[in-house]
């Protein structure tokens, strides 16, 4: 049988997510926020849910519906704090303490995602070292520079925005879009894409950012 990873929908895409799952969410900045499927899977419902999203207040994402739904048990994030003067939801949940945050460099929350998709299960950087995101980690010098250990990221499923994909899975991406969606990919058990275009005939291999064999479902969606 010839390879198809279209899915009707968002909503099909996301029916099997389970209670618990650590959800990768890509987004940077204005762009490549996967808004319609986090909107499915706030739909769905799963509940007690780790988001690993580079913000946990971005204004730009609909992950705060997730929040404020009650859905998600942690945010392991490298921004916490909203911009506006009242507090996010986020950060009021987070105040009366029914929500647990990870916060880090945002180059680290990078190379662990990347790490993990890779195989690779830590790695030691010099970011961190001497101040409280060290604390309770291994410690270790290398050429008279202090390291401090850092664990891989995986998760159960990436949820990912990219402009035109082809039915086999391969995605290309609208400048800035690209930013943490491909580590992410290589890092989740299950990876589905939304997109603006899905081509019948493969994407030419120059334009191609993220190889399909990382993606396991792709959904066409408005802008």
């Amino acid at each position: 049988m010839p390879i198809d990873k279209r899915v009707a929908n968002a909503a099909e895409a996301l029916a099997d997510v389970p209670d618990g799952a650590t959800v990768f969410i890509s987004g940077f900045g204005g762009a490549g926020f996967p808004n319609v499927l986090i909107r499915a899977l706030h739909d769905r419902g799963p509940k007690d849910l780790t988001l690993v999203v580079n913000s946990a207040t971005h204004r730009y994402s609909y992950t705060h519906e997730l929040i404020e739904a009650g859905l998600v048990r942690k945010v392991v994030c490298t921004a916490a704090r909203g911009h506006s003067k009242e507090p996010s939801a986020f950060e009021r949940l987070w105040m009366d303490g029914k929500i647990e945050l990870e916060c880090m460099p945002q180059g680290t929350f990078s190379e662990r995602i990347r790490a993990g998709g890779a195989g690779i299960p830590a790695f030691y950087t010099p970011v961190g070292f001497g101040t409280e995101l060290a604390k309770g980690k291994e410690v270790r010098s290398f050429g008279g520079r202090d390291y401090v250990l850092e664990q891989a990221m995986t998760g159960d499923l990436a949820l990912v925005r990219a402009d035109t994909a082809d039915r086999y899975g391969n995605l290309s991406f609208r400048y800035a879009q690209m930013n943490f969606g491909p580590v992410m990919a290589t890092a989740a058990r299950l990876a589905v894409a939304e997109v603006r275009a899905v081509l019948d005939e493969p994407l030419p291999h120059e334009r191609v950012q993220l190889p399909g064999v990382y993606v396991d479902r792709v959904v066409a969606v408005e802008a």
